[in-house]
């Protein structure tokens, strides 16, 4: 399988010289099912054919590959000289090394993903996880964060909260403040009530310890959305370059923010069976996990059906959208989609600094609703918003309302 992946026959003479050209050739064969291009497929295995030629050198087993023997190639590369193996990017050479130890250790890689974040951190969090899915319908990636925020924390206590007291959740709230901005504060004291509560109710803590936690100040409706002028959507969709496959599934997944308001996470979770094309509906799961029926519009379906029968990669996946670059599997998270959106505003030239650009599209739609005259309520309904209250901070950007409820500015009297 080599002769795929290289065409110069010196090349593949050499390669087959190398030691483990079993190996080299097993894995080429996998790179080549995984849809992985001539250039990166070469690329991984001269890096796996680099890290074969290092082990037989040093007398060390392809089997017993392990944290130490890589830690001692990655230190052998900053003064390598190997013959053959020269004029490779460290980082690349590195990526590939991974790819192929990923593989010897059984992960298919068009499905793996190298999530270190996926460990169990301890008994104590497992049993919190698994209460969270049962209890609240939480998802996974809610779950990853709750674990980045409290690391720490979950460090120290180890498989016994009884550190856990008033005095503990003060000092470590109040700490927080000091090392970091309002919104991480506030996402790792929900995080942190969310774990108290799961010990409260698991008789690990006392009644009522949550209420130790300090609630931080928080104004509802304080901001306006940050949303786009329709002419600027209008450039946004019209960015992606639709004669590459590439540009066929960012303009599908723009179409789908601009104009139905999803979140990036809506995107991501999108399936195949999801799509009625019969009765034009799209069946969306939220936050809440209840699946929504959404109309599909002519627009958005044929954005979608472009991409899937001209731009989706042959992948055994059943998410909608997946990367265009091998192994061809789905975003990761929301933010893969997120940069989607983000490179589509930098394309138009409209200012793409903003945080969360799938969000800013959300906020459009909501806006261009709110201008054609739909209601709160109606958009409340297709953003799946739970309370209308979510949805009542588009009415500050309604400025023909706003107008008729605006008083003229008393004149000042002459002295």
């Amino acid at each position: 399988m080599l002769e795929q992946f290289f065409h110069w026959p010196p090349q593949v003479a050499r390669l087959r010289s190398n030691p483990g050209v079993e190996l080299l050739d097993a894995f080429a064969d996998h790179l080549s099912q995984c849809g992985y291009s001539r250039s990166q497929g070469s690329r991984h295995l001269r890096a796996a054919a680099h890290l074969l030629y290092w082990l037989d050198r040093s007398g060390v087993a392809p089997s017993e590959i392990g944290p130490a023997a890589m830690g001692q190639f990655a230190r052998h590369l900053q003064r390598c000289r190997c013959a053959g193996f020269a004029g490779m990017h460290r980082d690349k050479l590195l990526r590939g090394v991974r790819a192929f130890t990923a593989y010897l250790e059984g992960q298919a890689l068009c499905t793996a993903r190298h999530d270190t974040e996926n460990a169990v951190t301890s008994v104590l969090w497992e049993r919190f996880c698994r209460w969270m899915r049962e209890q609240r319908g939480i998802s996974e990636r809610t779950l990853r964060d709750y674990r980045h925020r409290l690391r720490h924390l979950l460090a120290d206590l180890g498989d016994d909260p009884r550190k856990l007291d008033v005095a503990y959740l003060r000092r470590f709230t109040l700490e927080l403040g000091r090392n970091g901005g309002n919104a991480v504060v506030k996402s790792t004291t929900t995080a942190l009530r969310q774990f108290v509560r799961f010990l409260v109710a698991d008789g690990q803590c006392p009644v009522g310890l949550e209420e130790a936690i300090p609630d931080i100040a928080y104004w509802r409706l304080s901001t306006l959305p940050r949303y786009l002028q329709p002419e600027e959507v209008e450039r946004v969709l019209a960015s992606p370059d639709t004669r590459t496959p590439v540009g066929k599934r960012d303009r599908a997944i723009v179409l789908l923010l601009a104009r139905m308001g999803l979140r990036a996470g809506d995107v991501v979770q999108l399936r195949l069976a999801d799509i009625d094309w019969r009765g034009a509906t799209l069946s969306v799961c939220g936050k809440n996990r209840r699946q929504t029926l959404l109309p599909l519009t002519q627009e958005v379906g044929d954005g979608i059906v472009d991409y899937l029968l001209r731009g989706r990669p042959a992948t055994a996946s059943d998410c909608v959208f997946v990367r265009a670059i091998a192994p061809f599997r789905p975003f990761r998270d929301a933010r893969g989609v997120s940069d989607v959106a983000k490179l589509a505003l930098r394309r138009a030239g409209v200012d793409a600094r903003v945080h969360g650009a799938a969000h800013v599209l959300r906020h459009s739609a909501a806006s261009s609703m709110l201008r054609q005259g739909a209601s709160l309520n109606e958009i409340a309904a297709v953003l799946r918003h739970q309370s209308v209250v979510s949805t009542q901070i588009y009415a500050k950007v309604d400025v023909i309302a706003l107008h008729e409820l605006a008083q003229p500015w008393p004149e000042v009297l002459p002295c």
